[in-house]
């Protein structure tokens, strides 16, 4: 059983829709497959995602109304470059778009402003409307990252490949809080302007190509990014305009609450974001003529990811003394880290045709979750086809169906704790993919 034998039904197993749907806000899988193809090699992909996420709120809210569908679809290209430069020798550019979110709530719900929404449940008559504060809008956030990696690898034998390189990231976004469920932080909005971080990726891997054996392994490092977040609390700014004897008289409790609110909210300070830290375990086999089994197992360090933008965080401590939080909370944290895996079996049809199927588990990153990304890990199945019209080019294409896991949302405040304000049941996705491919 030869490699040649198998071209192309080893290439199924890097179909683009892997990974368009998992856990916290991990998107693309950081796959390295193009960086193994023999020779010389490109290929250019495109991912799209569409979920539907719906729920009812729950727990801490005072009512139990429907929350329609707040899941975006949305995109993602991805690109790889390989070049064989000498017999021991290659060197890589892999793009792709690993990390993100979007999302929007809508209707009449607690992520949804109102004029009588409570700045805090501990403190049931001190509303928007009391203050006269109509804070308009929705809850929505869209996050974006780039990832452009330079890899060069050392091939000391036809078995084993030994690399390395550098990575540059950039991310950018906004995120925007209204409704009861966020207290006094309705009204909050943030944007995070483009930068850029460096990193560092690190593997190594193995070969058989009589057998169509291939096992690799591959570490990607934290990339840390040192952002200005433009950053306003719509409440408090409303507060903190009323001319002195024009608020209503507020328990003492509330009085000092809400200055101390005021004076944190007009800090000013950098915010550091750390994408995390993965590892990504491929392997893929013969296992009959014409027939490769394959297998991706992904790890992502969401236990320790956190973003906690300067100016809210200066106002999360103030507020935390009302919720017990002393040491105040962050915008955005998980409790677990993510783990991914996907199986599957592509085959060789003809000289020119193959497909594949495929099962897809996620693990999630904790439930309760954030309510700007409410659901628990996934199963998913998937289907392939490629259609190969010369021995040097490919055009493949999937399509993967996602059972989204149920999930309690809590905001920042509430987490780390058992509350939440919502949950969120028997969602879906349907992603599509496809991708061309040119041997050289």
């Amino acid at each position: 059983m030869k490699l040649k034998k198998l071209t192309t039904a080893i290439l199924l197993s890097t179909l683009p829709t892997a990974g368009a749907f998992a856990a916290a806000m991990d998107r693309s899988g950081q796959s390295m497959s193009a960086f193994f193809q023999p020779g010389n090699y490109f290929e250019a992909g495109l991912s799209v995602l569409d979920p539907t996420v719906e729920g009812v709120e729950a727990g801490k809210s005072a009512t139990q109304r429907h929350i329609g569908d707040m899941a975006d679809s949305y995109y993602f290209p991805s690109a790889a470059l390989k070049l064989q430069v000498a017999d021991q020798f290659s060197v890589g550019i892999l793009y792709d778009q690993p990390f993100g979110a979007k999302a929007e709530y809508s209707g009449n719900n607690v992520f949804v402003s109102a004029p009588n929404d409570l700045i805090l449940s501990s403190l049931p008559g001190l509303t928007t409307s009391a203050i006269g504060a109509d804070i308009q809008g929705n809850t929505n956030v869209e996050v974006d990252t780039q990832n452009l990696s330079l890899i060069l690898g050392y091939q000391p034998t036809e078995n084993w490949n030994i690399y390395g390189g550098a990575a540059y990231q950039t991310v950018k976004g906004h995120v925007s809080l209204r409704g009861s469920a966020y207290s006094l932080y309705n009204g909050y909005d943030a944007n995070i302007k483009e930068t850029g971080g460096m990193g560092w990726l690190a593997g190594v891997a193995f070969q058989i190509p009589e057998i169509a054996l291939k096992a690799s392994v591959t570490y990607r490092s934290e990339i840390d990014h040192d952002v200005t977040i433009r950053e306003s609390i719509g409440l408090v700014d409303h507060i903190a305009n009323i001319p002195p004897g024009q608020l209503p008289a507020l328990p003492p409790a509330a009085g000092a609450l809400i200055g101390g609110a005021i004076a944190a909210n007009a800090a000013e300070g950098k915010t550091t974001i750390t994408t995390p830290q993965s590892v990504n375990l491929d392997f893929q086999t013969g296992i009959m003529a014409d027939t490769v089994a394959f297998a991706n197992v992904r790890w992502v360090n969401w236990k320790d990811f956190a973003i906690r933008p300067y100016k809210f965080g200066k106002v999360s401590e103030v507020v935390g003394q009302a919720v017990g939080r002393p040491n105040g909370f962050n915008l955005v944290e998980y409790s677990e880290d993510q783990w991914s895996v996907t199986a599957g079996v592509g085959r060789k049809l003809t000289e020119k045709w193959a497909g594949n199927v495929s099962v897809g588990w996620d693990s999630g990153a904790g439930n309760p979750v954030t309510t700007l990304g409410p659901t628990e890990g996934f199963w998913n199945v998937g289907l392939g086809a490629q259609y190969s019209p010369t021995p040097q080019t490919f055009i493949a294409g999937g399509v993967k169906y996602f059972w989204l896991g149920d999930a309690k949302a809590q905001t920042g405040a509430q987490a780390g704790g058992s509350d939440y304000v919502a949950e969120f049941k028997d969602n879906h996705a349907l992603a599509y993919g496809l991708k061309i491919g040119y041997r050289f």
